[in-house]
């Protein structure tokens, strides 16, 4: 039975990933370029917003106070923080605010580049635990739920059963992607479920930093890293860029004197740090050897752990 004072919800994961396909039985749904973030909703006492570590967020997204007003009733809401920048979700924006922790700069930012909050399921409702009912009994509730719609929270849109169009045009419009739901699926706090599954334009996967190299034009290659079992894996580059907010939080890692992995060469001169750090690197497609076909570098990812940084046959993501 869910607590709602408790506020320790783990969120629901996908649990597998493939093409886009056709299904009476699915629902889709976009995919969104954000952070996940559980909602809880009091019309009389506030809003709370938690993270996937249970991390609180309200004070990095302050435009989003207000949320509880848009609800009929005490509830727990399950969907993705984002920015919108150009007409598109933005990860790099909202990452680089869950990382800020100066009241006036995050109100700066919350003016010009404002967060919304995207609700797809719902979990609690007048004080019921919804999660044993069916995802598509769920929807109904959440439509219940919320209210008016606003710039700051409004319902993931779906369709049923075109799955493929709907791929394509998330494709056309460059979006991360979408997302297959089983209509008949519970929702299993805090566990990966292949009732779920992701459908990527691009792929992406999370990695750990484990150090750093300098190059030429002041460019800095990160060197990457993921788990197999208890064992760090060397997994290649990714280049940074120029500097910037994410290297000076890299650099204020501690540094070690060799990593914690058999470095292949052409690693002589990186910097190793202590593993401590998620990154997300977006990439076209895995080559044969392991390796990523154009990767880049999208940003860190301080809501995962590096202990869920987890190699191939894992799974990484919302």
């Amino acid at each position: 039975m869910i607590d709602f004072d408790a506020k320790v919800i783990h969120p629901m994961l996908i649990g597998a990933s493939g093409d886009a396909f056709d299904s009476a039985d699915y629902i889709y749904e976009l995919k969104w370029d954000g952070e996940r973030c559980i909602a809880y909703l009091d019309p009389k006492a506030g809003t709370e917003l938690r993270n996937k570590r249970n991390l609180k967020m309200l004070s990095k997204v302050p435009e989003l106070t207000h949320l509880h007003k848009q609800v009929k009733a005490r509830c727990i809401l399950d969907g993705e923080l984002i920015i919108l920048k150009n007409g598109k979700s933005d990860y790099f924006e909202i990452q680089k605010r869950s990382l800020m922790s100066n009241p006036f700069k995050i109100e700066l930012l919350s003016k010009q580049y404002p967060a919304s909050f995207i609700p797809f399921d719902i979990l609690y409702y007048k004080d019921r635990d919804l999660t044993l009912l069916p995802l598509m009994e769920r929807k109904v509730y959440l439509s219940k739920a919320v209210g008016e719609e606003t710039a700051r929270m409004a319902l993931s849109k779906y369709i049923e059963g075109q799955g493929m169009a709907f791929y394509t045009l998330a494709k056309q419009q460059d979006m991360e992607g979408i997302v297959a739901k089983r209509k008949d699926s519970f929702y299993i706090e805090g566990k990966r479920t292949k009732d779920w599954i992701k459908i990527k334009n691009l792929i992406d996967d999370d990695f750990v930093v484990c150090g750093y190299i300098f190059k030429d034009n002041n460019m800095i290659s990160v060197v990457l890293g993921q788990y197999e079992h208890e064992q760090l894996i060397y997994k290649g580059h990714v280049t940074l860029g120029v500097g910037g907010e994410n290297f000076q939080r890299i650099k204020e890692v501690p540094q070690i004197p060799s990593p914690l992995f058999a470095p292949p060469h052409g690693n002589e001169n990186a910097i190793w740090i202590e593993p401590q750090l998620v990154c997300v690197v977006k990439f076209m497609e895995y080559t044969a050897n392991g390796g990523m076909r154009q990767p880049v570098f999208k940003g860190l990812r301080p809501d995962k752990l590096p202990k869920e940084c987890r190699s191939r046959d894992g799974m990484g993501g919302i």
